[in-house]
């Protein structure tokens, strides 16, 4: 039973990696998506706001981050605390990155966000004892972190030259949206980890998966940076 759980786990795992791969760069920004917003006009709060959540959801890197930064958060109060940090550091540089048109190398800042990713998953592996007999701050780190993860998002809105009126509404409800996402998304991955942790199992494959999310953050890191000399 247990085994077969464990399958089950690494199977979605993988499946977010695939889906990954697929949508590189458009994280939910399907063809009818763009459309809209190379089109749209005026304040268009609701569909901004399902843009936004809609993104998250598919937000691998994203998701894969938060995946590592609750991995051995065991309360509701600490999962809480890191969200949060995660949560302000992305909402201020989403909301600044885009109404101050800061325009990051799309490249440069997704490989940085699969850093992110190896960050965690080293960290969770007791990397940064070993090498350097001391752990980061790790509420800081996931602020940090957060804020080039607001940066990435921003830069994939500002892809589309968003129009002036309306705009600071729409990426309000944009950025709502996003939260939404991440709270269901994260529900959703609480549910599996929380039924794992019952099993004796867990602590075995804890060095397992976060190899796996370090291997993860380096594809991601790796794919964009080829990205980026290619083009």
């Amino acid at each position: 039973m247990n085994k077969k759980f464990i399958f089950l786990f690494l199977k979605i795992f993988v499946a977010i990696l695939a889906f990954g791969s697929i949508d590189a760069f458009a994280h939910g920004v399907n063809d009818s998506t763009r459309s809209f917003l190379e089109n749209n006009t005026g304040v268009q709060f609701i569909p901004f706001l399902y843009i936004g959540a809609k993104h998250m959801v598919t937000g691998y890197d994203h998701l894969l981050f938060l995946v590592g930064v609750i991995f051995f958060l065991y309360k509701s109060k600490d999962v809480l605390l890191y969200v949060t940090m995660f949560t302000i550091g992305h909402s201020i540089t989403l909301l600044y990155g885009v109404l101050n048109e800061i325009n990051v190398n799309p490249y440069i800042i997704d490989a940085i966000i699969g850093l992110s990713v190896v960050y965690k998953g080293f960290d969770n592996l007791g990397g940064f004892k070993r090498l350097f007999g001391k752990q980061p701050n790790t509420q800081l780190a996931v602020l940090i972190f957060g804020l080039f993860h607001g940066f990435g998002l921003a830069t994939k809105l500002q892809e589309f030259q968003l129009p002036e009126d309306g705009l600071l509404s729409n990426i309000i409800g944009f950025n709502i949206g996003v939260e939404i996402g991440q709270f269901a998304a994260l529900g959703i991955i609480l549910l599996v980890m929380n039924a794992w942790r019952k099993l004796p199992s867990y602590e075995r494959f804890s060095i397992a998966t976060n190899t796996l999310l370090m291997s993860a953050g380096f594809m991601l890191m790796g794919y964009q940076l080829t990205g980026y000399y290619l083009n």
